[in-house]
């Protein structure tokens, strides 16, 4: 596929995605979404793709979605075509793992793309915010209810409510980064971590994150009991049974993805 608004290649097992509109610091129009959406579905199909990494510039993971391009949206428009839902989701339907590489200013709704992640990896320059009350609106691909589940309802009701950015440090204190790296070394530590991800069973891989997920949408006696079935299920496949194996003869595992 071809695409105007991203860098895409795979580094091994590694599908990585560029956000390339340097001019805009990224801001999330609507084709530029439309590509993203394409080139995680292709990755995702890519059986020799493990984990896929999203990452923008030094500058801007994405400062926002394009308000140039949504200030004179009416109800019926937005209402009508299904805006946010049409084309933003893609990310979170994604089987396969995908991590989030932000450096510089991850705000609205690039902090919103971010957490559609399965985690966060930040630069030591990253911005998170949620400032969208600042300009007349609220948050609409996530930010409200995907942010209180991360950092709870009091640093949640701050962010949204004040508009105020929090820097990576922050981020990763309080659960919405899993690590911070310094910014020269970010996109290098994401593949990286997305190549051992990649290096385990890919079906074992995918029925974790799943669990992982179900945690996130669900009561915990429900999240157990879905946990407990994938647990077992994971006895059906055969890199269950290389990867116990070549623990108990000490060696390394060699995982068919099957």
């Amino acid at each position: 596929m071809s695409y105007e608004m991203l860098l895409v290649e795979t580094r091994g097992a590694v599908g990585l995605i560029t956000l390339n509109r340097p001019k805009a610091l990224n801001a999330l129009c609507a084709q530029l979404m439309q590509e993203l959406g394409r080139a995680v579905a292709a990755l995702d199909a890519d059986d020799a793709v493990g984990a896929i990494v999203i990452t923008g510039s030094e500058r801007a993971f994405a400062a926002g979605a394009d308000i140039k391009e949504m200030k004179d949206f009416t109800f019926a428009e937005v209402f009508g075509s299904n805006f946010i839902t049409r084309d933003w989701e893609h990310v979170s339907r994604v089987r396969k793992p995908v991590i989030a590489a932000v450096a510089g200013f991850a705000l609205g709704g690039g902090c919103e793309l971010a957490m559609m992640c399965d985690m966060i990896l930040a630069a030591d320059t990253a911005k998170f915010g949620q400032p969208e009350v600042t300009i007349g609106t609220i948050p609409g691909a996530g930010g409200t209810q995907r942010l209180t589940r991360v950092v709870g309802k009091s640093k949640a009701m701050h962010m949204v409510l004040t508009g105020e950015m929090i820097g990576a440090e922050e981020a990763e204190r309080i659960g919405l980064v899993a690590k911070v790296y310094p910014a020269a070394d970010l996109v290098a530590e994401a593949v990286k971590t997305a190549e051992k991800i990649a290096s385990f069973s890919r079906p074992i891989i995918a029925m974790a994150k799943e669990a992982v997920s179900k945690a996130y949408e669900t009561t915990l006696t429900e999240g157990i009991g879905f946990e407990r079935r994938l647990f077992h299920a994971t006895f059906a496949t055969d890199d269950q049974k290389e990867g116990m194996t070549a623990f108990a003869e000490k060696r390394k595992a060699d995982y068919k993805h099957r």
